[in-house]
């Protein structure tokens, strides 16, 4: 990853940093956002401590798409260049749908689904233009196998599943020279799950 520059959104705690980390390990430029100021601040100097020389951080919430598309922009004048996006963000709810609100499951879909949606649009270009690009959104394993009391989390990151793979096929059709990769992870010891909201009496 030599010079190669790589967008980290949610990079304030969990996969996120870690992938901050090892990318800057690895001698990437980091352009690492989150909506946690004081978490995307440690994940810098922990990045810069891992070797990165070349950092921009700026607080983000991935739901506001005007915010998203200043953003890319700001990454765009800062590198000149955009490789590798990974588009992160995610935050969790549990209740069952007769005792979740609407804005609860509207707010689940806004972050893990409307994220990468504004993430992946915005950036697209410049990974076009890289002539050397690669799109990675995190899903979940619960894309695929769903359980009670996450049924926003698991619409969510379905809707991140398939939109990313007809992403995927649109590039391979298009010529464009952009990679498209889905992530599915399992149980991983992150701060979703210890900051996750829940349903009243849960």
């Amino acid at each position: 990853m030599d010079g190669k520059v790589v967008v980290v959104t949610g990079a304030g705690s969990g996969i996120g940093r870690e992938l901050a980390r090892e990318a800057a390990r690895r001698g990437a430029r980091l352009a690492l956002s989150d909506i946690d100021a004081d978490g995307l601040a440690r994940t810098v100097e922990l990045a810069r401590g891992d070797g990165a020389t070349d950092v921009h951080s700026q607080r983000l919430d991935v739901t506001e798409q005007a915010m998203v598309a200043e953003y890319a922009g700001a990454v765009a004048e800062h590198f000149g260049v955009v490789h590798l996006v990974v588009n992160n963000a995610g935050i969790a709810f549990t209740g069952a749908v007769e005792q979740s609100g609407y804005k609860d499951i509207a707010r689940v879909m806004d972050v893990d689904y409307w994220g990468v949606v504004h993430g992946t649009k915005e950036f697209l270009p410049l990974l076009i233009a890289s002539g050397d690009g690669h799109l990675v959104n995190i899903s979940s394993i619960f894309a695929f196998l769903s359980v009670p009391t996450q049924n926003a989390y698991n619409a969510a990151k379905a809707a991140v599943q398939q939109f990313t793979e007809s992403l995927r096929m649109e590039m391979m059709a298009a010529g464009h020279p952009v990679d498209v990769t889905c992530v599915h992870p399992g149980g991983i010891k992150t701060a979703v799950a210890r900051s996750a909201g829940a349903a009243e009496g849960l």
